[in-house]
């Protein structure tokens, strides 16, 4: 008995100049897209520390109400989860101010907490940005309300 070939079933696939074709035209796509999504991510973490930075001012400011001063720079943001050693002053002392732990900036660094401010301000409170540094330029740049230079 002889199988007439047209009545077999056809392999299909793909051969492997057409694989290469596909992955080099996604690697054109990833690194047409890929930038700009990596300086969204970028943009994302300064406006997170911005965000950040306003939550834990505002904490700050409640501490001031409550106890009638601010943190002193050796107490710093811990003041805001543990009351103060002095007997008088704990019992002013209505914390914990914040729901969580103290965060972290969005690069992983602790806020930065500085009495006096800059301008009058009475504290400093700010990120050091993405490179972790004082100073810096785009996301490198400190945010917040900045120290007296």
């Amino acid at each position: 008995m002889r199988i007439n070939p047209q009545f077999l079933p056809r392999q299909t696939g793909f051969t492997l100049l057409e694989m290469l074709v596909v992955l080099v035209i996604i690697g054109l796509l990833a690194g047409l897209v890929g930038p700009k999504l990596f300086s969204r991510l970028d943009a994302s973490k300064v406006q997170t520390a911005e965000a950040q930075i306003k939550m834990l001012r505002g904490a700050i400011e409640m501490v001031r109400l409550d106890m009638g001063r601010l943190p002193q720079a050796k107490e710093g943001l811990a003041l805001l989860e543990t009351a103060p050693v002095n007997a008088r002053e704990a019992a002013r002392w209505r914390g914990p101010y914040l729901d969580d732990a103290i965060p972290s900036d969005p690069w992983g660094n602790a806020y930065q907490y500085a009495v006096p401010g800059a301008d009058g301000k009475d504290f400093a409170l700010y990120s050091l940005g993405a490179d972790g540094k004082s100073g810096g330029e785009g996301d490198a740049a400190d945010i917040g309300l900045l120290p007296k230079q």
